[in-house]
């Protein structure tokens, strides 16, 4: 089941002429979600091609460099005849801010748009197979991150086993897998745990937006495929991260040792660095016990493939 990451605007406050204020795009078996709207995201959209049948819009926080993208993108799905609704999530405290951001042209959309706050623990959105979690993050305004994470799967059938205790090849086998016990004709009674392997975890994305180091993000997920992470800064600027609430690229690779993320993308960075992107990596690196290979610095329409562990 495909589960893509597109990364739509990598920069920090400032845009700068390669990356685009913060926002992410990602797409889960036909269902397309979009992490933060800065100015521009919808030409980033055309431009890397994802479309814009977005159903969910989740709202870090409402700094101009993650929302000012809204009224034009609504705009442009109001000029398609988008007929569908739209959710946007947003932190407690900041619905009458956004709903005055999606009024700013001064015509409301012709199609339904719904505003949702959320606060760390609760449940954003649930879907069939997934849901997205909002947790706190440490910024200098209300804000939260959100981590989609998967159902846990079926374990895998033991054909083999099933066979050698007589279950019969056909409707039997599928009932197993689904949690049901089988009768035999010999009035034998199969139980699915005698088959069926234990549950394999689904895959999971935390985007913190920006944020001090949190302990949330850590707790969210257990050991997230990807953690999309501020670092804002390098550690020439430590203090200036934590006066102005953001991290740095050494504290994003500390945070996703602690989780146990798989690969850590380094995101918001500030113009100041332009395309120099050694140091953050060089940092993040030394703070992550993972494979460096796994630790990077995303260019505006990088998209990454979320795959299931090899073998599984």
């Amino acid at each position: 089941m495909p589960l893509r990451v597109t990364f739509l605007g990598t920069a920090g406050a400032i845009p700068t002429t390669g990356r685009n204020p913060s926002s992410v795009f990602v797409a889960r078996e036909g269902e397309e979600l979009l992490f933060d709207a800065g100015e521009g995201t919808q030409r980033q959209m055309m431009r890397f091609g994802t479309g814009f049948s977005v159903s969910q819009l989740f709202v870090t926080h409402l700094h101009g460099d993650h929302v000012l993208g809204i009224p034009g993108l609504l705009q442009t799905m109001d000029f398609n005849d988008r007929e569908a609704p739209l959710a946007i999530h947003t932190p407690h405290g900041t619905r009458q801010q956004l709903k005055s951001l999606v009024n700013a042209l001064g015509n409301r959309p012709t199609f339904p748009v719904r505003i949702n706050e959320v606060g760390g623990g609760d449940v954003a959105y649930r879907a069939d197979e997934y849901e997205v979690r909002a947790f706190d993050t440490d910024h200098d305004t209300r804000s939260v991150g959100y981590a989609l994470v998967e159902d846990d799967r079926k374990g895998r059938f033991d054909r083999e086993r099933a066979e050698e205790l007589g279950v019969p090849v056909g409707p039997k086998f599928s009932r197993l897998h689904e949690g049901e016990s089988v009768e035999l004709e010999d009035g034998t009674v199969v139980e699915p745990d005698q088959v069926v392997g234990d549950p394999r975890p689904g895959r999971s994305i935390v985007y913190t937006g920006d944020t001090r180091p949190a302990e949330a993000t850590i707790e969210v997920a257990d050991e997230p495929d990807l953690l999309i992470h501020d670092a804002t800064f390098a550690d020439d600027r430590a203090d200036r991260a934590t006066d102005t609430a953001h991290s740095t690229a050494r504290q994003a690779g500390e945070i996703a040792n602690r989780a146990g993320a798989q690969r850590l993308a380094l995101m918001h960075l500030s113009s100041r660095y332009a395309g120099r992107t050694e140091d953050h990596l060089a940092q993040a690196r030394e703070g992550f016990a993972g494979d460096e290979e796994n630790v990077f610095v995303p260019e505006d329409g990088q998209s990454l493939e979320i795959s299931y562990p090899a073998g599984d």
